[in-house]
C-alpha cells in the first residue's frame, strides 16, 4: 500500500483532471489512498477538492487555512500518511502519473526512486535550464554522485527515512532538493527513472531568480550539515593558491612579504580547519 500527497495551492483548472487521472493510472492490485493538501487557495480549489472526496472514497483533503508553502504541504501530508510508502506529485498536470506503478515497486529495492525528467518529451522553460544546468552539477560535486534531477516533484520515499530528515526540510520548493542532497550524502539508495515533462496547466508559481537564490542557499546549507569538506574544499584551494601567489609576487617582485600574503594564509589556514572540525563533528553525531 501508498499514499499520493498532493500540494495544491490555487490549481482549480487542474485538480479535477488530475484526481481523474490518478484514478485512471494508479495500479488496481495495490491499495492505495490519495492525500490532497489545499495550501490556503483562494481561487476555489478547496470547493473542489471537498466535492471530489465525496466521489472518491480513496480520496482524503486536507486544509491549511493560509498559504505555508509547497514544502510545508508536502510535510502535512507525509505526517497525516497512513502507509510507509509514499509518492509526491503535482497537480497541475506535467508529470506522467502513469509511471506511479513502476516506480512504487522499484522502491521495493530502493529508498526514493525520482522520475528524472531527462526523457524525449521534456518541455522546459529555457529561463529555467540555464541556472538549473550549474546547480546540479554543483549539487553532485556536493553530494559525490551524478544527479540528473534534482529538483523532480514526482518521487517515492519510505516514510521512515523522509521522518529523519523532516526537521531539516524546508517548507517551500526547495523540498526535492534539500531531500536529494540529504539521501545522497548520507548515502541512501536514491535510482532515478527518466520521464516525460508537460507545461503545466494554469500559471506557474516559481520566480526563476528568487528561487534560484535559494537553491544556492539551500544546496550551501545542506552541503555544509552533511558534506562540509566538499562546500570548504574548493575554497580553501582558491585561498591557498591566492596565498602562494602573492607570496611569489612579493619576494620576487617586491623583495617583501606584504600583510595581503599573511591573511590569505591565514584564511586557507582557519577555513581548512574549519572544514575538518565540521566533518569530525558530522562524522562523529553519525
Amino acid at each position: 500500500m501508498f499514499s499520493v500527497v498532493v500540494p495544491c495551492f490555487n490549481e482549480v483548472n487542474a485538480v479535477e483532471q488530475t484526481i481523474q487521472t490518478l484514478a485512471r493510472d494508479l495500479p488496481e492490485d495495490q491499495p492505495y489512498e490519495l492525500i490532497f493538501v489545499n495550501d490556503g487557495s483562494t481561487d476555489g480549489t478547496a470547493e473542489k477538492l471537498d466535492a471530489a472526496a465525496e466521489k472518491h472514497a480513496c480520496l482524503r483533503v486536507l486544509h491549511h487555512k493560509q498559504n505555508a508553502g509547497y514544502g510545508a504541504a508536502l510535510k502535512t501530508g507525509i505526517r497525516k500518511s497512513r502507509t510507509e510508502l509514499i509518492v509526491i506529485t503535482d497537480a497541475d498536470g506535467t508529470y506522467p502519473n502513469d509511471r506511479i506503478g513502476e516506480m512504487v515497486k522499484l522502491a521495493e529495492n530502493a529508498d526514493m526512486v525520482v522520475g528524472a525528467r531527462i526523457a524525449d518529451n521534456v518541455e522546459y522553460p529555457l529561463i529555467r535550464k540555464i541556472p538549473k544546468y550549474f546547480l546540479i552539477r554543483y549539487a553532485s560535486w556536493i553530494a559525490g554522485v551524478r544527479i540528473p534531477d534534482m529538483n523532480s516533484g514526482l518521487r517515492v520515499m519510505h516514510k521512515p527515512v523522509l521522518l529523519k530528515f523532516l526537521n531539516i526540510l524546508p517548507s517551500g520548493f526547495s523540498f526535492t532538493t534539500t531531500i536529494t542532497l540529504a539521501m545522497l550524502t548520507n548515502y541512501y539508495d536514491v535510482r532515478y527513472v527518466p520521464i516525460s515533462y508537460k507545461a503545466r496547466i494554469g500559471q506557474s508559481k516559481i520566480k526563476p531568480i528568487r528561487d534560484t537564490l535559494n537553491f544556492v542557499q539551500l544546496i550551501l546549507r545542506t552541503g555544509m550539515y552533511f558534506a562540509p569538506l566538499r562546500v570548504f574544499f574548493p575554497i580553501g584551494v582558491l585561498l591557498g593558491f591566492a596565498c602562494i601567489l602573492s607570496g611569489i609576487y612579493d619576494v620576487f617582485v617586491l623583495k617583501n612579504l606584504t600583510d595581503k600574503t599573511l591573511i590569505f594564509l591565514l584564511f586557507a589556514m582557519n577555513t581548512a580547519m574549519f572544514a575538518l572540525l565540521a566533518d569530525m563533528i558530522d562524522k562523529r553525531s553519525g
